[in-house]
């Protein structure tokens, strides 16, 4: 009987999720297996585009969102009221379930769509837009938590005089930023002030135009990112990530992968209790979000809020799946709007020990050129440890020294019940990247080729990885 009724309530559901649309703006990189999750649980899905994101960056989402069909596309309006108009209108009488966010682009319109539309809400953040990392640290520091000096400008003479009293070096980047786009690590007042200039001048890929920069001191310590879902101020942590980054052709933020850390860990204690405090400041009572989270001599200190799910294209997804047992942001996200007895049923912390030992790998370029063959690939698909591989790089791509996110060759998942043969294999992957993973038809000198970390890629143009283009998944992993 109890089993009888299990069936009748989840087909209850799914009729339901079947007459409720639900909307996810800017559904790019992880966004779009937010999507797909929501499809798959029955909801009619619609793309809210905010007007900044350029077709091309629209097509930047994972293997599994590639050719989804979606009910309806709504196109950001010039005002919140009317962009909630067209998406009304675009559901076609639906119950309207969720507005979610998708990509970093879309985070300031998911807090204004969803309030305007009267579904389950972060609303406006009465200190400024929630994006903004100089208003994110400005919050956390009024909590009373550690949070990173900064001065925040449009104009150099606007942080002219914190630069010339904070200890170099100092860290210049754009004030919206996904990645480590358009950070630059700046050993100099003269260094601190041409980046500046440059980020000022240059249109930036998430949709901040023109927007400011921020100057910050150096956070010297571990980088870690916790990946949460939040309903009603209630908080799940679903992952805590260690950052592996280091100083490659010329970058000094060029990340090498992701390494899971135990949730029973102290530093993993000192970490939750630290973000569970920043979203509190933040006010983010709902939905998924992954704090960048520096662990320093004197504590913990924020990096950034990223309001919305962890990125990488979700080439994390697989071996979050893994290490947990089943079950990863994307689908959380959706629980966390829409299903409230889902939501209560994931443990407030993920559990220990991990299922599987694993990492996410970001594969590194020491090399330029055209592609001829990819060798590397083929040797990592052989791999024991191998589950997954995203990749947008094939025969004919140009490929970019690494120097940041947009220019890493793909992001490779291993992951084995052994950690000798893990370790065993990243060794591997790495004594090939210095190797080479490809072999070119035309490849340029690394000596001669170095572009600089300042680089700045134009509007439109193509990354020349987008890990979700090309998918290659281990039999039988999910």
């Amino acid at each position: 009987l109890k089993q009888g009724l299990s069936s009748a309530f989840r087909r209850s559901r799914s009729s339901a999720m079947a007459g409720s649309a639900l909307i996810v703006v800017d559904p790019i990189s992880t966004g779009g297996s937010v999507a797909v999750e929501a499809k798959n649980k029955g909801f009619s899905v619609i793309a809210c585009w905010t007007s900044d994101l350029t077709d091309d960056f629209r097509t930047h989402v994972p293997e599994n969102a590639k050719g989804l069909k979606y009910t309806a596309q709504v196109e950001e309006k010039a005002t919140v009221g009317e962009t909630a108009d067209a998406v009304k209108a675009a559901a076609k009488g639906l119950t309207i379930a969720a507005v979610i966010v998708g990509g970093e682009s879309g985070v300031t319109l998911a807090d204004h769509l969803s309030l305007e539309l009267g579904v389950r809400t972060n609303g406006i953040f009465p200190g400024g837009d929630r994006r903004n990392k100089s208003v994110q640290q400005r919050a956390v520091k009024a909590s009373g938590l550690r949070a990173v000096r900064e001065a925040l400008g449009r104009k150099w003479a606007e942080v002219e005089e914190f630069v010339s009293r904070e200890p170099m070096p100092v860290v210049v980047k754009p004030v919206e930023s996904a990645g480590s786009d358009g950070v630059k690590l700046c050993k100099s007042k003269d260094e601190a002030k041409a980046h500046f200039e440059l980020l000022m001048e240059s249109q930036r890929k998430c949709g901040a135009q023109g927007a400011a920069v921020l100057c910050q001191e150096f956070l010297k310590g571990k980088e870690y990112v916790v990946d949460c879902v939040s309903r009603d101020g209630v908080h799940k942590v679903l992952m805590i990530w260690v950052y592996d980054k280091r100083p490659t052709n010329g970058a000094a933020f060029v990340y090498y992968g992701m390494i899971p850390v135990d949730s029973k860990s102290q530093e993993a204690k000192i970490l939750i209790d630290y973000t569970l405090g920043v979203l509190k400041a933040l006010k983010l009572d709902n939905g998924p979000t992954h704090g960048e989270v520096m662990m320093t001599m004197d504590g913990p200190c924020m990096v950034e809020m990223n309001c919305r799910s962890h990125g990488w294209d979700g080439a994390w997804v697989p071996l979050a799946r893994k290490l947990t047992g089943g079950y990863a942001q994307p689908e959380c996200a959706v629980d966390s709007h829409t299903d409230a007895a889902a939501f209560a049923k994931l443990p407030a912390v993920f559990p220990s020990p991990f299922k599987a030992a694993g990492q996410n790998v970001m594969l590194v370029s020491f090399f330029a050129g055209t592609v001829r063959a990819t060798p590397g690939y083929d040797k990592m698909k052989k791999m024991p440890s191998f589950i997954a591989l995203q990749t947008g790089v094939g025969v004919g791509s140009k490929v970019e020294l690494t120097v940041d996110l947009f220019t890493a060759v793909g992001v490779l998942v291993l992951a084995h019940a052994d950690k000798a043969v893990l370790d065993a294999d990243l060794a591997e992957v790495r004594s090939m990247e210095k190797a080479g993973l490809f072999l070119f038809d035309e490849e340029v000198d690394p000596m001669q080729f170095e572009p600089s970390p300042d680089t700045i890629q134009p509007a439109g143009r193509r990354r020349s990885s987008s890990f979700g283009e090309t998918s290659v998944v281990a039999t039988g992993v999910t």
